[in-house]
């Protein structure tokens, strides 16, 4: 098919690639679902399931700046397309192996790490051809619409393996996997991605592989309303992820290992998110992204973190929960959208990268905070007659479980905060008007 004569282009085409990504997303997270119990089966090791994960992140946080080099210097359609099939490879290694009766947990090691690797393209080609492939007054919409890829299977996944591991196997899992691949990445091929126009910007920042891996950061650093709002959730995602790091063992602690409930509680967090996707594929948001992205902030620590440390029944947890996940995706959306119309479509790959990759370091360094923090100090304080029962004792009660409750509260009082300064900090608040068009005069055109 000619890319000069497209048959779907506009938010036709990306409504059709959108469908495709949300049938192989599902299936692709089934299929995380059975591994992560095929793993845990074989092992009985919490450790060996960290692995797998990790095998999976590390080279997708460290390649990304690369892939923001590609994903600007090259057709971001194919890229997508590669990204896709890079996975397809892993999944079709799994299935092979699993076949011949040869898998073996060191394989997920490897397989997931060339895996993580192609992945690092996905986001960044997604997010940059977004700019280009609706109109602008469609982008609300379209990041509302990518918001469900993630969200949507998130409640369907667990459900759908869960009921047809007994039926089909892993490796059932596997071939429905490869199939709804191929149809990601046969809808990919009917659309039409076009590519950025050229701008001063684009041509500033032209240089070596290594020069344009580190614009995106010089980028960010060079503009302090952009600056200021990456700051604004590099700490949001720090302190949020110190409550969630403790969630698991706080519900589990409260309801004497009931699984049952931790796990309506974690479907309610991804049904929140479809809400809040479709919400935002309807609307759109509002006018002034940044309030969305400041006062979701606030709205999700106050009534969503604040709520999980003080409810003590399902009601409570699963409401909590649900906020949580609906504001996430209107909060993320508007986040996503107003970085589409700051940054120019020809560098979005670079800086998209580079803002992600701020934004996730949170992800490995919240959890070395709050887990001594939790075991240490708030657990042994919050016992009965500890150090701490007094002050907080009847907010979140005594015993077991209570200093993470604690860690629960305090961190959705800082979610707020962090969020609120947002607002008390110019720069961050008026990211969107005239003066965050251009960065100081000493830092212009730096590469």
């Amino acid at each position: 098919m000619s890319e000069r004569t497209p048959k779907l282009s506009g938010m036709t085409g990306f409504t059709a690639a959108w469908l495709g990504q949300v049938v192989s997303v599902l299936a692709t997270q089934m299929t995380a679902f059975g591994v992560t119990l095929w793993v845990y089966e074989r092992t009985g090791s919490a450790t060996a399931l960290g692995l797998t994960q990790s095998c999976y992140m590390a080279p997708l946080l460290l390649l990304s700046p690369l892939a923001g080099v590609l994903v600007d210097r090259y057709d971001r359609k194919w890229l997508m397309v590669a990204s896709d099939l890079g996975a397809g490879l892993g999944t079709v290694t799994m299935l092979v192996l699993q076949s011949l009766g040869w898998l073996e947990t060191w394989h997920l090691y490897v397989v997931n790490a060339v895996m993580g690797a192609f992945q690092s393209l996905q986001w960044p080609a997604w997010s940059a051809a977004v700019s280009t492939m609706v109109p602008k007054e469609q982008h609300g919409r379209a990041n509302g619409m990518m918001s469900l890829v993630e969200a949507g299977p998130g409640v369907l996944a667990p459900l759908l393996a869960g009921a047809l591991l007994p039926l089909i196997h892993l490796r059932g899992l596997l071939v429905l996997d490869v199939l709804t691949l191929l149809v990601a990445v046969g809808t990919l091929l009917l659309v039409h991605v076009p590519a950025p126009r050229a701008t001063a910007e684009g041509r500033q920042a032209r240089g070596s592989m290594l020069e344009e891996s580190l614009y995106g950061f010089r980028y960010i650093a060079a503009r302090p309303g952009l600056l200021g709002l990456q700051l604004v959730v590099f700490a949001g995602n720090m302190v949020v992820g110190m409550g969630f790091t403790v969630l698991a063992p706080l519900l589990l602690l409260r309801t004497g290992n009931n699984g049952l409930v931790f796990g309506t509680v974690q479907s309610m967090g991804a049904l929140g998110g479809v809400v809040g996707g479709v919400l935002m594929s309807a609307w759109g948001g509002p006018r002034r992204r940044v309030h969305g992205v400041l006062m979701g902030w606030i709205i999700a620590g106050l009534f969503g973190q604040v709520l999980l440390g003080l409810g003590r029944n399902l009601p409570l947890w699963g409401t909590a929960m649900f906020v949580i996940g609906l504001v996430a995706a209107v909060s993320s959306t508007c986040n996503q959208t107003l970085w589409q119309a700051r940054v120019a479509p020809d560098i979005q790959g670079r800086v998209f990268t580079a803002r992600r990759l701020v934004a996730w370091l949170a992800v490995p360094l919240a959890p070395l905070l709050a887990g001594p923090l939790a075991d240490h100090v708030l657990e042994p304080g919050m016992r009965e007659g500890g150090a701490l029962t007094g002050l907080f004792g009847g907010w979140v009660g005594t015993g077991p479980g209570a200093g993470m409750a604690l860690l629960c509260v305090l961190s959705g009082l800082l979610m707020a905060l962090v969020s609120l300064g947002g607002y008390l900090w110019p720069a961050v608040r008026e990211v969107e008007g005239p003066r965050s068009e251009q960065p100081p005069a000493s830092l212009e055109g730096q590469v």
